[in-house]
């Protein structure tokens, strides 16, 4: 899936003429911001291909150079690697109004989107044509999580060590249900020391088109001169840190003195923003941690309907940690956090400050982290520990998998019948995604299509 080129003048540089981010019009990237906002559909793996496509391949506003270093940057980081690209590139670009843009553009039809299916959901969930769908579509999701396992861990396991590490994450939530935080904190001094004691362990290639391809010259390639707000300054870090921690203390603030300490959405604001800086691997990653405080801790939610919410995830644009909004939704609702006569003004107010509260840290990061990416490549003493992070990630995807398979597969625990159906409809579906690498919105459309061919057949 393509975005449609725009035929300007300012869609390549022109011939002759020196490169420069000048010569990609704001009005020209505003439009390819909002239309990629509406077609990501397919994972980062999906969202990052579209981008390299349209930036480097066919619109030249990027070098592959460029663009992979950006994306190793990106891949290292907690949050949404998608998202956190899309804004990397338009800051590079525009500056700060130009990372704005293409990060809030990303993020809000999927906000939109979901607001509205997790409002159906609520209303309409236990119509026997909505639960039908949903049959199909939750095995589905466990091959989902589970193929993502493979995804990073083919990428990123590549030496005994750090297999070790994620065996060492999978035990540590499985058996010794160990925080989440605790764990990505022990991966990261393990990845510290790890990276003195034994670098070659944790020099990994996280990059996704590593075959050095060049597609001609580019607006802003290798050798183009950065422009001013692309290059460090002490100053204008302590500024974006300044306004980064104004928003969300300010925001919190607003909150509370409107509703409340004690009341759900002064709690959201403060879980989301621990979980924004959680989400080293993407969004299957944070989600055992969002699992854990929702489910287990606040009760906002039922296990089940965290995996109806990935579900939903799934079928929408945007990064798959949008499945926040999913959550802050049914809490808002479920918590009647704006009163019993406003249950669907509580169910968005909870959405978007989920959505808020999650993607701002992804903003600074880019803001501040992208002047010192610029000035330096490549530095170890950084990359190691991240290196271990999404190392013992992968064994806490596989946890989560493991979660999902018993909820599905067992609807009423291991006492109870095994869904066959729902077995089969999975495994199939893993074929799919691994063995014919069919795209993820397919494989959903038709899971949930056998899942509702299936009721149909057993209630006839």
């Amino acid at each position: 899936m393509t975005i449609s080129e725009d035929k300007g003048a300012d869609s390549q540089p022109p011939v002759g003429a020196t490169p420069s981010s000048n010569a990609i019009s704001f009005k020209s990237a505003l439009w390819f911001w909002l239309k990629l906002g509406f077609i990501s559909f397919g994972g980062p793996a999906g969202q990052i291909s579209v981008m390299h496509e349209e930036l480097v391949e066919r619109r030249r506003w990027l070098g592959e150079r460029r663009f992979l270093h950006a994306l190793n940057y990106t891949m290292l980081l907690p949050g949404p690697e998608a998202q956190q690209l899309a804004t990397y590139v338009g800051w590079l670009m525009h500056g700060t109004w130009g990372g704005l843009v293409a990060g809030v553009f990303f993020v809000l039809p999927s906000l939109a989107i979901l607001i509205a299916l997790s409002w159906i959901y609520l209303v309409y969930g236990d119509v026997a044509i909505v639960g039908a769908v949903l049959f199909g579509i939750k095995p589905a999701v466990t091959a989902i999580v589970l193929f993502a396992a493979y995804r990073i861990g083919s990428r990123v396991l590549t030496n005994p060590l750090l297999w070790g590490i994620a065996l060492a994450g999978f035990v540590a939530i499985f058996a010794l249900a160990v925080p989440f935080p605790a764990i990505v904190l022990g991966a990261a001094l393990v990845g510290y020391f790890g990276g003195r004691w034994r670098p070659a362990f944790f020099a990994v290639d996280t990059s996704h088109h590593g075959d050095g391809q060049s597609y001609g010259p580019a607006v802003i390639d290798d050798d183009t001169e950065l422009p001013a707000h692309a290059r460090f300054s002490l100053a204008r870090c302590v500024r974006f840190i300044a306004v980064g921690a104004l928003l969300g203390l300010g925001g919190f603030a607003l909150i509370v003195a409107a509703v409340g300490w004690e009341n759900a959405l002064a709690t959201m604001a403060v879980f989301f923003t621990k979980a924004a800086f959680l989400t080293f691997g993407g969004a299957y990653a944070v989600l055992p941690y969002v699992y854990q405080g929702v489910v287990d801790a606040y009760q906002w939610l039922t296990g089940p309907q965290m995996i109806d919410g990935l579900a939903l995830g799934e079928t929408t644009p945007g990064p798959l940690i949008m499945i926040v909004a999913f959550v802050g939704f049914l809490a808002g609702w479920g918590q009647a956090v704006l009163g019993p006569d406003a249950l669907f003004w509580g169910g968005v107010a909870g959405a978007c400050i989920a959505t808020f509260f999650t993607f701002l840290p992804s903003f600074l990061f880019i803001f501040v982290g992208g002047p010192l990416v610029e000035a330096t490549r490549g530095d170890l003493q950084f990359v190691a520990p991240l290196t271990a992070i999404t190392a013992v990630v992968v064994g806490v995807i596989v946890n989560l998998a493991l979660f999902f398979a018993y909820h599905v597969l067992w609807p009423a625990g291991f006492e109870g019948r095994l869904e066959w159906v729902a077995l089969g409809i999975g495994v199939l579906a893993f074929v799919a995604l691994f063995r014919l690498r069919i795209g993820i919105i397919p494989v959903i459309v038709a899971s949930g299509a056998a899942g509702l061919a299936y009721s149909t057949l057993i209630a006839s």
